[in-house]
């Protein structure tokens, strides 16, 4: 199941967060992990545009659905990515209307937005084509991942879920946290008075609604409360972690 379709239902999506090993194989790890989806960060993890283009091929020889998360709103960053054949694009701390219409013209080909045109390149999977029938099929398939990490995410957040093109709002709980000045505070008064209304924005205009969890049952917490795209951890850590616990446990029965 594509992006698209799946933000088109409230059912639970499972991934995880990438931001450290594009390997070749890690298309097929995370399929045998069973994961839906992948969030691919740009943002915060070094990768280039050309493991962009490289990690592409392996989800989707994998059959598995890929965000990537571009690193700023400019354009030739958002372009280049949905070139490179991204499914979907994320966006941090996008925070108007104004705002994300401008992205989408940077995701859409016309009539709906007005990214620069390249076909028959890895976003079509070099295949020739009518012009008109590319930009439909490219329109379709792209779907946009709108960050609410900000204040004004927040007061916006029925503004920007009403926009036609806007798939997900996708909380990003720690930025978010000090936009609101509790920084880290995710069980105080004042984040979650925030997240309720992003809740509700998307509630109200039936669109998706992700975050990124640290543990299982913060997970199944937020799917309850509307949470749809649950993206468990990340990279780093799992393997960190369950490394950790092993060492740990191997250090200490092997005691003289």
């Amino acid at each position: 199941m594509g992006l698209k379709e799946m933000t088109g239902t409230k059912a639970g999506k499972f991934g995880h967060f990438i931001v450290e090993f594009a390997t070749p194989g890690i298309g097929h790890i995370m399929k045998s992990a069973g994961c839906d989806f992948v969030l691919f960060d740009l943002e915060h993890s070094g990768f280039s545009f050309e493991t962009v283009k490289s990690a592409v091929r392996y989800f989707e020889a994998a059959d598995v659905a890929m965000i990537v998360r571009v690193p700023s709103k400019e354009y030739h960053h958002i372009a280049r990515a949905c070139d490179m054949g991204a499914e979907g694009i994320m966006l941090p701390m996008v925070g108007t209307a104004a705002e994300a219409r401008e992205i989408l013209d940077a995701v859409k080909y016309t009539p709906d937005g007005k990214r620069g045109v390249a076909l028959q390149i890895a976003h079509d999977r070099y295949r020739a084509g009518k012009v008109t029938d590319k930009f439909a099929a490219a329109n379709a398939r792209t779907t946009f991942f709108c960050q609410i990490e900000t204040a004004d995410g927040v007061e916006n957040a029925e503004a920007l879920a009403a926009l036609p093109g806007v798939d997900c709002l996708w909380v990003g709980h720690f930025d978010l946290s000090v936009s609101l000045g509790v920084p880290g505070d995710f069980e105080g008064k004042v984040f979650r008075k925030a997240i309720d209304r992003v809740v509700k924005a998307a509630s109200k205009h039936r669109k998706a609604l992700g975050r990124l969890v640290p543990d299982v049952q913060t997970g199944i917490d937020l799917y309850k409360q509307g949470f749809d795209f649950i993206c468990y951890s990340g990279d780093v850590w799992v393997l960190h972690n369950a490394l950790a616990e092993a060492v740990g446990a191997l250090r200490a029965g092997c005691r003289k």
